[in-house]
């Protein structure tokens, strides 16, 4: 009798995944240096025009020129005495390839289509020029430039946006806060009389109480009500009270969350969104200078986004006329905090004589690139109007005894290439919940005027 023999099933194989052609536009390159190496096992595209154009943008102490800087030095390491025009590996394998291709058209011109002989329009030809050549691959164009994206799809080429760095929702993006009606009274009675509460003992009372590090709550129960902080350093339910921090008294218990995360030495970075008038900066600069004895220096800073994005260099003056008008938002915010006191009063004098002795320094936030800041506070306003890699360079400057705090409104976008997704306040928020060392507020109540909320709401 024939011997049987048992046949080992055979593992089915993944199918293999479709390999792709990512063409790179310029507005990618100078978002993020790192995009090239950020697309997997696909290929990446650069156009001759895009090297072109970061030529222009390498000179400079912007995070742009810092982009074009890296991103020509990458190229010129990765490809060594290879040609650009053919393919080189990325890494080894693990990542695709990368070549830069010229200027060639086939059977359609964008510059024909669009008329002008623009640098868009050459990278849409070098993105076609791919198509042509690359039959069996998907090719993409890749750009930040919504209206580029519009023209791509214009001529049917695939075209998307860079999507590492941006977040999902924005809409569901962290709040810190949260208010919990009817919540126990005893618990809160325990907050006034005590200050702090085991958590341990909350959760034995209010069972489907969910601790968050660092997380704020407006504790309503049936006769009172309190504000409350979840210290992740000591496990307990600590009351926030509305204390005034250099003249500036809290108006809401947003305000009172943001002052108490400011002042609270064991949160090293801070982040505080909000729209105008909610007092994101006044609270950022009072609580810091609450803070003064405790560290060398406070800095004070802000990008230098000009109006229409044309480049400062264009303005009349010497470098100091140039960014004064972008700094004038921070010196009225100090002028308020000054203005809370006599002439006579010493906090009034402390002020002037910080600025003076330059241990309070409002300053563009291109002056701080490559430097340590190790007992300092540093405040940067309009974050909103960073890149998540600028965000990341800012915080990785931190040495020791330092703390940050980022202020702006991700509704507010000034720069071009950026939205309420992709910019870097948001990133932070979404990135970083959660962490013992971070604290977030959304203030959401403006306090400016009547007139100002209205137009908030309404325009």
């Amino acid at each position: 009798m024939a011997k049987r023999t048992t046949a080992s099933p055979r593992k089915a194989k993944a199918p293999k995944k479709e390999k792709k052609i990512f063409v790179l536009d310029t507005s990618v390159i100078l978002y993020d240096h790192n995009s090239i190496i950020n697309f997997d096992e696909h290929d990446v595209a650069i156009p001759i025009t895009v090297l072109e154009e970061l030529d222009e943008f390498k000179k400079g102490s912007d995070t742009k020129n810092y982009e074009a800087r890296q991103f020509i030095r990458f190229l010129d390491k990765k490809s060594g005495e290879k040609g650009l025009q053919d393919w080189i590996s990325l890494n080894g394998g693990t990542k695709g390839r990368f070549k830069v291709i010229m200027n060639t058209t086939y059977s359609l011109d964008a510059n024909k289509i669009f008329g002008l002989n623009k640098n868009d329009h050459r990278i849409l030809n070098a993105a076609l020029q791919l198509v042509e050549e690359e039959k069996n691959k998907k090719v993409i164009l890749v750009t930040k430039d919504i209206n580029l994206r519009l023209k791509a799809k214009a001529l049917e080429l695939n075209a998307e946006d860079y999507e590492t760095g941006k977040i999902q929702d924005v809409e569901s993006l962290y709040t810190g806060k949260s208010t919990l009606e009817g919540f126990d009274q005893e618990v809160i009675d325990a907050l006034y009389k005590s200050k702090a509460i085991a958590i341990d003992s909350v959760k034995e009372r209010e069972k489907n109480f969910k601790e968050q590090n660092n997380h704020y709550y407006i504790l309503k129960g049936p006769k009172s009500s309190t504000l409350a902080f979840y210290n992740a350093q000591s496990q307990t339910l600590d009351q926030v009270e509305k204390k005034s921090y250099y003249g500036i008294k809290p108006r809401n218990a947003e305000q009172a969350f943001a002052l108490q995360a400011i002042s609270n030495p064991d949160i090293k970075l801070v982040s505080l969104s909000g729209v105008a008038g909610t007092g994101k900066t006044l609270l950022a600069l009072a609580g810091s200078l609450e803070q003064r004895r405790d560290f060398k220096q406070i800095y004070l800073a802000r990008p230098i986004v000009p109006l229409s994005n044309k480049d400062i260099g264009y303005l009349p003056g010497d470098m100091k006329a140039k960014i004064n008008p972008y700094m004038q938002p921070l010196w009225d915010n100090l002028k308020f905090i000054k203005n809370q006191f006599s002439e006579k009063d010493k906090e009034f004098k402390q002020v002037d004589e910080m600025v003076n002795q330059e241990k309070l320094l409002v300053t563009p936030l291109a002056y701080i690139r490559g430097r340590s800041l190790s007992n300092v506070i540093f405040i940067v306003d309009e974050a909103q109007n960073l890149t998540p890699h600028e965000v990341k360079t800012i915080i990785t400057r931190a040495g020791e005894n330092s703390k940050f705090i980022f202020t702006g409104d991700v509704r507010q976008i000034d720069t071009p290439y950026l939205d309420e997704q992709s910019n870097g306040l948001s990133y932070l928020i979404d990135k970083i919940k959660g962490n013992p060392l971070f604290a977030h507020v959304t203030l959401e109540k403006g306090e400016r005027s009547e007139l100002a909320n209205l137009a908030n709401e309404l325009l």
